[in-house]
């Protein structure tokens, strides 16, 4: 893909996940290209599609979250990238949350936009946990995917409180920081060594 139509597709990304977040599944894709900067037609050769439009959004963010894991762990310590990334993780969940009705719409023709989100975020977080355990900053009995359970667990309840609350996210960060506390306490007799995978 050349440059210019790399960097339309990219803007037509960033403002359908701004635009279906804020006003749904329904929102025009007029809009989705004027707010982009780029003709109708442009957002059509990219996107055939609404349903196609939603998906490639939605695994777009989710692709950007995975891949600032390698991003934190060259410019931090690998328990701050870890915590850098919690952060970004929630920011995900935030976009997923606000675009759940449109992604819903893209479900009901069939697809499965989520199909390998749970991997992708596994993979992620075992990137962050591995030097982190490895250098003894983090307990080495813990599984990408307890992390993971964790921190859903944050996101979800902090969905829930409402839109300030997701706005505010203090709350959401102090039960982070709490998270990383756990990760960062040794019980008695374990390991300094990461266990066997």
């Amino acid at each position: 893909m050349r440059a210019d139509a790399q960097r339309n597709r990219e803007k037509l990304l960033k403002s359908a996940v701004r635009l279906f977040s804020e006003r749904g599944p329904e929102v025009a894709l007029d809009a989705v290209a004027k707010q982009a900067g780029v003709g109708i037609g442009t957002l059509y050769r990219h996107f055939p599609t609404r349903e196609a439009l939603i998906e490639a959004a939605y695994r777009n963010e989710l692709a950007e979250v995975c891949e600032a894991a390698r991003e934190l762990l060259a410019e931090l310590p690998a328990d701050q990238a870890l915590r850098a990334w919690m952060d970004r993780f929630l920011a995900y969940w935030t976009t997923k949350s606000g675009m759940s009705a449109a992604l819903n719409a893209v479900i009901a023709t069939g697809a499965n936009p989520y199909e390998q989100s749970r991997d992708l975020l596994d993979s992620a977080i075992r990137l962050l946990l591995a030097p982190a355990a490895e250098s003894g900053a983090l307990r080495t009995d813990v599984a990408p995917e307890e992390v993971l359970f964790a921190i859903s667990g944050v996101a979800l309840a902090t969905a829930a409180m409402g839109r300030a609350a997701m706005d505010q996210r203090g709350l959401a960060g102090r039960q982070l920081d709490l998270i990383m506390d756990g990760l960062r306490y040794r019980p008695q007799g374990l390991s300094a060594k990461p266990r066997p995978r």
